[in-house]
Parts: structure tokens; C-alpha cells; sequence
């Protein structure tokens, strides 16, 4: 995997689309990988009870993927210097989360650039946000 360089980089330049397959053992592998041990994001029947028609994926795991995202754009050498993200329509099982994203500004002095991404589903934007990079 390359790193991008700054150089290289303009804003408007739109990042390659990423579709997340949302499964059970990805909400509640990356629930657990997170210590969260909140029922709603492992166990069907507590989901169920709380309304929710199925395990739904939690915002450490949406993070993550957030930043696979970015980091599969600009490289392993890449530095995050901000994430802000928010969080909108659940991931449930069976569905798909597609990323998007676009790089929105550029700063010469720190080299960073900002992306503005959704990550959609079927019900509509499950994540929102910017991502500041550093790029060499």
C-alpha cells in the first residue's frame, strides 16, 4: 500500500467508495474488541427488548471503520491529526454501509488534509464527519 503524498493531493478529489458488509460478528466482534459490553450490541434478545430489531453496531466500531476508510486512501504513513464524526441511522445486520468522501481542504504548512465522509446504509447516513490527516 502506497502513502500519498501532499503534493499530490487537491481538493475536490474524491476518495474511492468502500462497501463495509454490516454482519453480527462484525457489530459484535468490534463491541467486544472495545470492551463495550453493552447488550444491545451483542446479544439480539436485549437488543429486542430495548426496540431495536437486531444487534446494532457501536460508535468505536463505526471509528474504526471510519478510519480504514481514510487510511486505505492515503496510506499507512498517513498521521490522523482529527476525527469528527456523528452518528445517524443504525447498522444492523444483513445490510451495507458504503463510504464516500471527498477531500475538502487543504493546509500547507501542516500538510493536513480534510475529508468529508458518509458512511450510508439502506435507512439512510449512518456516519458523518471530517477526518484531518498528515500526509508526508
Amino acid at each position: 500500500m502506497k502513502t500519498r503524498r501532499f503534493e499530490d493531493v487537491s481538493v475536490g478529489e474524491q476518495l474511492p467508495a468502500l462497501e463495509i458488509p454490516v454482519t453480527v460478528a462484525l457489530i459484535t466482534g468490534g463491541a467486544i474488541a472495545t470492551r463495550d459490553y453493552f447488550p444491545g450490541h451483542h446479544d439480539k434478545d436485549a437488543a429486542q427488548e430495548l426496540g431495536s430489531p437486531h444487534v446494532f453496531m457501536n460508535i468505536l466500531t463505526t471509528s474504526g471503520l471510519v478510519e480504514r476508510f481514510v487510511e486505505e486512501w492515503s496510506g499507512p504513513e498517513a498521521r490522523f491529526k482529527d476525527l469528527k464524526i456523528r452518528l445517524g441511522a443504525p447498522n444492523y445486520p444483513g445490510d451495507t454501509m458504503t463510504f464516500k468522501g471527498e477531500v475538502t481542504a487543504l493546509d500547507a504548512d501542516s500538510r493536513t488534509a480534510e475529508v468529508t465522509l458518509k458512511g450510508k446504509n439502506s435507512m439512510g447516513n449512518h456516519v458523518t464527519g471530517t477526518v484531518a490527516v498528515t500526509l508526508p
